[in-house]
C-alpha cells in the first residue's frame, strides 16, 4: 500500500506492562505521532509516550475569569450607572448583591469553555477514525493493548517502522488503511 493510503501501523501487546515498555521504546526512538490504547486507563503509558497535560484547565480558568468579570461589570453598570435605584439607603454599587449572579455566570461560562475546549482540543466531532475499520483493533475495549504509530509522523518509514515494531515483540502488527 502506498504511504498516502496508510493511516499508520498498529501493534498489539499481550499485557499492560508490555504496552508500557513498548511505549517507552517508541518514545525513545523519536516517534511523536503515537497513540496507545487499552481497555482501562493507563497513565503510565501516557507518561511513557511523553504526553503532557491538555490546555482544558487553562481554558476553564480563562472562561471563569471572563464570565465572572463580565457579570460583575454588567451588574455594576446596570445598578450604579445606567439605572441607579436607592433601595433601603444602600449605595447603588453595593457589591454583596452582585455575588450570586457573578458566581452563576462564572460557573456557566467556565462550563461552556470546558465543553468547547474539549471538543476543539480533541478535534471533535470526528465521525470516522481509520482504526475502527482495522480487524485487530476490535478487541481494544475488551482485552487488547495497542500502539499505533501514525503515517504522518516525521520519523515514519513504512519498512523501518515495521521492523522497529517487530523488534518490540508484539502479538500482532497490522497496517491501518485510511
Amino acid at each position: 500500500m502506498p504511504l498516502s493510503a496508510t493511516h499508520g501501523l498498529l501493534a498489539e501487546f499481550a499485557t499492560a506492562d508490555e504496552l508500557i515498555a513498548a511505549a517507552e521504546r517508541v518514545h525513545e526512538a523519536g516517534y511523536t505521532r503515537v497513540e496507545a490504547f487499552a481497555p482501562y486507563p493507563l497513565p503510565e503509558a501516557a507518561k511513557a509516550l511523553g504526553y503532557r497535560r491538555s490546555g482544558v484547565a487553562f481554558l476553564v480558568f480563562i472562561g471563569g475569569l471572563v464570565g465572572g468579570s463580565a457579570a460583575f461589570f454588567m451588574l455594576y453598570w446596570t445598578q450604579a450607572i445606567a439605572y441607579p435605584l436607592n433601595v433601603g439607603g444602600r449605595p447603588p454599587n453595593s457589591w454583596p448583591m452582585f455575588i450570586p449572579i457573578t458566581f452563576e455566570l462564572t460557573v456557566l461560562i467556565a462550563a461552556f469553555a470546558s465543553f468547547i475546549g474539549v471538543f476543539a482540543l480533541c478535534r471533535l466531532p470526528r465521525f470516522h477514525h481509520p482504526l475502527f475499520a482495522a480487524p485487530l483493533f476490535a478487541r481494544a475495549t475488551t482485552d487488547g493493548f495497542f500502539i499505533c504509530i501514525e503515517a504522518d509522523d516525521p520519523s515514519f518509514d513504512p519498512t523501518g517502522t515495521l521492523a522497529f515494531l517487530e523488534g518490540l515483540h508484539p502479538t500482532g502488527i497490522e497496517e491501518v488503511p485510511v
